[in-house]
This record gives structure tokens, sequence and C-alpha cells, in this order.
């Protein structure tokens, strides 16, 4: 074993703790309310050097990659656990709750990176994702009846979608609760 292997398990060690910790940063810069934050700005919040931040990442578009992978190690595990209701209605209320839980986790998040979709391929590639795994989830949830009807699968698609959440909670300023049970009523008037 040569001298230098060890020094560089500590270096790449390093490297991998700074870089989540400007993924960290970036996240918590965005949940506060700032859309863009620049370099200098995520540095300083992450505890390192500008530099640091360019020797790590490429670009900002790599530390909105690393921010994204953080945010979806943690969401992953809700969208992916098994129903817990048996009839198919009742799956649809809890799919509902879950979805108000991570749309408002993600909202600050979506709306900071919606704002550059449009000029990163990395972003549009993941909200396609997003809106294909929103809509795999819920087609899951639907029976076979309900599920081969495409105008009605499309409005509840809508309706229980990110930008609906956004609006219900950014626009029209709705409480949680208040915002929970809109979808559900929304959902009730879509589902025979």
């Amino acid at each position: 074993m040569s001298t230098s292997e060890p020094q560089t398990d500590g270096r790449r060690k390093r490297a991998d703790a700074n870089r989540r910790r400007i993924a960290l940063a970036m996240l918590e810069l965005v949940r506060a309310g700032e859309t863009k934050p620049s370099a200098d700005q995520v540095a300083e919040a992450a505890g390192v050097g500008r530099r640091t931040v360019f020797r790590l990442f490429d670009d900002m578009e790599g530390v909105y990659r690393e921010m994204h992978a953080e945010m979806t190690s943690r969401l992953a595990p809700s969208f992916m656990a098994p129903f817990v209701s048996t009839t198919w209605r009742e799956r649809v209320d809890e799919l509902i709750e879950r979805r108000a839980r991570m749309f408002e986790e993600m909202l600050p998040i979506k709306t900071a990176s919606d704002a550059h979709r449009y000029a990163s391929p990395f972003l549009q590639a993941e909200h396609k994702k997003l809106t294909k795994l929103q809509r795999d989830t819920m087609l899951a949830v639907l029976p076979q009846n309900i599920a081969a009807q495409p105008e009605r699968v499309s409005a509840l698609e809508l309706t229980l979608s990110f930008e609906a959440w956004r609006r219900l909670r950014i626009e029209q300023k709705l409480p949680i609760k208040q915002a929970i049970a809109t979808l559900r009523l929304m959902a009730k008037a879509l589902l025979p």
C-alpha cells in the first residue's frame, strides 16, 4: 500500500463532505426565498471559499444537480412507500395527503428550479421525470375503468399536480388544511 492512498481517500471524503455542504447551503438559501443564489452566497452559507465551489462543480448547474439529488433522496421514500389504505378511494385521499407533504417541502426549491428550468437541460429532464412519476403513482391508485378515461385522467392529474398545489398555497394563500380540502373536493368531483 502506498502512502498516497490514505491521503487520497481523505481528500475524497473532504471533497464529498464539501459537495454535500454546498448542496445543503443552496437548499437553505432557496428555502429562504433566494431564487438564484450566487456562487459567493452559496460558498459563504456552506462555509467554504468560492474557489472550492468551482473546484467541486463545473458551474452553478452542477450545484443544482447536487441540490436536486439531495431533495430526491429525501422525498423518494414518500413517493415509493406502499399505500396503507385498502380501497382505491381511500388511496386517492392518501395520495392527496402524501403529495401535500411532499409538495410543501418542495415548494421553494421547485419554484426556484422552475425559474431556471428552460435554460437547463438537466432541470427540464428532471421535471419530466417528476411529472411522469406523479402520473404513474396516480394511475396505480385508480381502478382500470377510470384509468382508461384519458380526459378524466388528465383532469385528475392536473388537479393533483405540483402546479395546482403551488397555486393554492402561493397565489390563493390557502392554509395547508384548506388546500388539501380543496384538492379532495376537486378529486371527488372528477371521480364517479
